[in-house]
């Protein structure tokens, strides 16, 4: 307990610390010695806090989709990324702003979830359909899924003149982040207090169906209950601050190498590790190359990829 609240103390340390972060003078000083309509106060109401409660609220609700994705497919390398979710929300999200491009965000935002949750029970039937006698097997039929899905999306959104737009929901960046633009995120975390409430649900279904059915419970609706979370917390992130890689297969892992399995305990880790991470990759980006920024996604791509093969090696070394 004493460890989790100070993590949540170094997440906290590291949201201040983003307010003040960027090209803009906000510092304390600047907000104690001028008006609240002067430019410092409305950059921090207008972008800098919405863009920290963006970060928090999707790194928070992206790492607990991972974690529940993991649970149902019962498998450690699997995330919304890495199983044709996230490339399937992308698809979605295409077929809204062709056919229904007035339709307010929150209409494009439920089409984006019904394909991402089509495309992850695709692959969940591929799975069922497939020997699969390495646990790496898993993960790479999904990066294959979700390539042909990516494909696809990609050639009509090149056939419609529409592949800047796609590059752009596609690229993980918050610097775009301002008041009223963010609030679709809070569906997620929604969501991640729905994964929390199930948690113990999760955890027999992370044992199996026989198991399940056995202690009484409903598999199939366990099942659907994880899909429909996962589903929803991708696309709410997609449409509002673009893809984030790997952020829900390391930040599991890491708290399942600290705390254990047991998903009624390692939510709330998630939730902190996830927010924490994001936001010290955002604070990075934007200080690597000042006054520019590097996409949230580039930067969480680079050292989500370096601990993704730390995770897999570690997992063949333990396995010889």
């Amino acid at each position: 307990m004493r460890l989790l609240i100070l993590a949540i103390v170094v997440t906290l340390l590291l949201a201040v610390t983003s307010l003040f972060v960027g090209v803009s003078d906000v510092s304390l000083d600047a907000l104690l010695s001028t008006s609240p309509q002067d430019r410092p106060m409305q950059v921090l109401l207008i972008s800098r806090i919405p863009r920290t409660l963006a970060i928090i609220l999707a790194g928070s609700s992206m790492a607990i989709a991972g974690l529940v994705m993991q649970m149902v497919v019962r498998n450690r390398f699997v995330e919304p990324s890495t199983a044709g979710t996230t490339e399937s929300a992308s698809l979605g999200f295409l077929v809204a702003a062709v056919f229904v491009p007035g339709w307010p965000l929150m209409g494009k935002m439920l089409i984006s979830a019904g394909f991402a949750l089509a495309g992850t029970a695709l692959f969940l039937r591929i799975l069922r359909a497939v020997p699969l006698r390495d646990v790496m097997l898993v993960p790479l039929v999904g990066i294959m899924l979700g390539g042909i899905i990516g494909a696809v999306t990609s050639f009509f959104a090149y056939r419609l003149e529409l592949l800047p737009s796609l590059l752009a929901w596609n690229m993980g960046d918050f610097s775009g982040i301002l008041r009223g633009r963010y609030e679709l995120l809070w569906i997620g975390l929604g969501c991640g207090v729905f994964a929390y409430l199930a948690a113990d649900r999760f955890t027999v279904a992370g044992m199996g169906k026989d198991f399940t059915t056995n202690l009484g419970l409903n598999y199939q609706r366990v099942m659907v209950l994880g899909l429909v979370i996962v589903s929803m917390v991708s696309a709410t992130v997609l449409v509002t601050a673009g893809s984030i890689p790997f952020l829900g297969l390391i930040i599991p892992n890491l708290v399942s190498l600290m705390v254990g399995d047991n998903m009624r305990r390692t939510v709330p880790w998630v939730a902190v590790m996830g927010a924490g991470f994001v936001l010290a990759c955002d604070i990075l980006g934007r200080i690597v190359r000042y006054p520019y920024e590097i996409p949230i996604s580039v930067v969480v791509g680079v050292i989500g990829s370096a601990m993704f093969l730390f995770l897999l090696l570690r997992t063949r070394r333990h396995a010889s």
